[in-house]
């Protein structure tokens, strides 16, 4: 026994010295970048701040308001889409793992027992009854992999599992910035919200003087009216942004996965600390750095190790199935001497004619070898669109934001002029409507602008390839 399974061993490790370390898969060179080699230049992007590259940024350096990162921790252990996605990758790290263990025999044990009765016309000495007793080692159809199919099938498997990893990095990224968005959304409705209550009480109280004053016949009808108007202007604009702070809450408990405490939840933008400021790199650096655009080339790099497998189809196949072990009539005599069996039956299979099956097969590979890769540098044009944009924005919105913070400062010191000469009769009341009316927009706009800012360094995080 010890001498065939000795035999067995030395049989597996001579098949598997013949199976090829290589494949008939095409070389794989990364292609050239269908961009330019830098971002774009021009008034729009003057003022890009230099900083670490954003792949190199882990999320907490980044978004630094201690609030919003226990917020952001709670949606990255919550979130069902990102859950989803880490499963994803367990199944095709397993998918992976059986297409590997195919380069490998199938080695089983087994052990059985049969009886048969041969009736006497057949033996023609009277009813015999046979017993058999047998065990041993064998493995079934092993495939020799000479000419690379196998091992092109498991570099394919091996490539789909590691997209599925920069799959799930990428959907980490979206989520952390859809998290932010959510929450900075939030904090600007809430701010105007606030502006808006703020609002309604300083013209309740200016329509009650209008009020009085008419009453008193300092003042016509037109002035009340006026003053009315603002402040049923301010009613309107508070149920407004009362409904949409209600839906930003459940967008934002929504991508959490669960309940967000109220602690943690924003009372306006003021209170949010800034987001940390970061430098856009060069492209060719950047763009082969996102998970998505990773996701992409291992999905090109997958088609092309399928390519090998489709060109081994043309070539013979040599499948081997051996047995090594014991077999008895009597179950006392099965570890006797003489008891040892051993069977071994190689087979090749030569392709003549398939109507012309495994070249349609060989073509199918190659397209979509081609789609892969039209599809990859389709994602890289994309991608340099989407940072040349977040880019522009951010070259100009702190020019907006200084300039409109100027406005919101002048627009106030206009109104409380021409309060004050309303008061002493000097103006009429449209100046102090028009006045009023300049002052809240400005602040209304302030707040857009404001959130506009942060929600662009949220951009610029996500589409230049997050962090860890």
């Amino acid at each position: 026994m010890k001498a065939l399974t000795y035999g067995l061993t030395l049989t597996l490790g001579a098949m598997l010295t013949l199976t090829g370390c290589s494949t008939m898969a095409p070389k794989y060179a990364r292609p050239e970048a269908p961009v330019p080699a830098a971002w774009p230049t021009g008034p729009a992007y003057q003022n890009v701040a230099e900083g670490p590259a954003m792949a190199d940024l882990a999320w907490q350096e980044f978004f630094i308001d201690p609030q919003l990162s226990k917020v952001i921790a709670s949606a990255l252990e919550n979130n069902r889409d990102l859950r989803l996605a880490a499963l994803n990758i367990e199944r095709s790290q397993a998918l992976y793992r059986i297409q590997r263990s195919e380069l490998f025999p199938a080695v089983n044990a087994g052990a059985g027992y049969s009886a048969q009765r041969i009736s006497s016309t057949q033996s023609g000495s009277g009813h015999i009854t046979t017993h058999g007793y047998d065990v041993g080692l064998g493995m079934s159809a092993y495939e020799i992999d000479l000419f690379g199919r196998i091992r092109s099938l498991k570099d394919q498997a091996l490539e789909q599992f590691l997209a599925t990893e920069q799959a799930r990095r990428s959907v980490q990224i979206s989520l952390i910035a859809e998290v932010a968005n959510n929450y900075l959304s939030l904090a600007a409705d809430r701010e105007s919200l606030r502006i808006a209550r703020d609002t309604l009480t300083s013209q309740e109280s200016s329509y009650n003087l209008t009020k009085n004053r008419f009453d008193a016949g300092v003042v016509s009808a037109l002035d009340v009216s006026r003053a009315q108007s603002i402040v049923d202007a301010a009613r309107v604009d508070i149920g407004r942004f009362t409904t949409l702070v209600a839906q930003d809450l459940n967008a934002l408990q929504l991508v959490v996965g669960t309940p967000v405490p109220a602690e943690l939840l924003p009372g306006g933008l003021g209170p949010v600390t800034a987001l940390k400021e970061i430098a856009p790199g060069l492209p060719s650096t950047v763009l082969q750095r996102r998970p998505d655009i990773l996701d992409a080339e291992h999905q090109l790099m997958a088609a092309n190790a399928n390519i090998g497998a489709a060109r081994a189809a043309f070539f013979p196949r040599i499948t081997l199935t051996s047995a090594v072990g014991l077999s008895s009539g009597q179950l006392t005599d099965l570890f006797s001497g003489g008891a040892g069996v051993w069977s071994f039956l190689p087979q090749i299979s030569v392709p003549i004619f398939n109507a012309g099956a495994n070249k349609a097969n060989l073509r199918v590979a190659e397209v979509d070898r081609n789609i892969f890769l039209t599809r990859y540098e389709r994602s890289i044009q994309v991608a340099f669109r989407e940072v040349a944009d977040a880019l522009a924005d951010y070259g100009t919105l702190g020019e907006q934001l200084a300039a409109q913070q100027s406005l919101v400062n002048a627009s106030a010191e206009s109104h409380r002029l021409s309060d004050a000469r309303y008061q002493g009769g000097v103006e009429s009341y449209l100046s102090v409507l028009d006045s009023q009316r300049a002052l809240y927009a400005a602040q209304q706009n302030l707040v857009t602008l404001r959130l506009s800012r942060l929600s662009n360094l949220v951009t610029l995080y996500k589409v230049l390839g997050g962090g860890a």
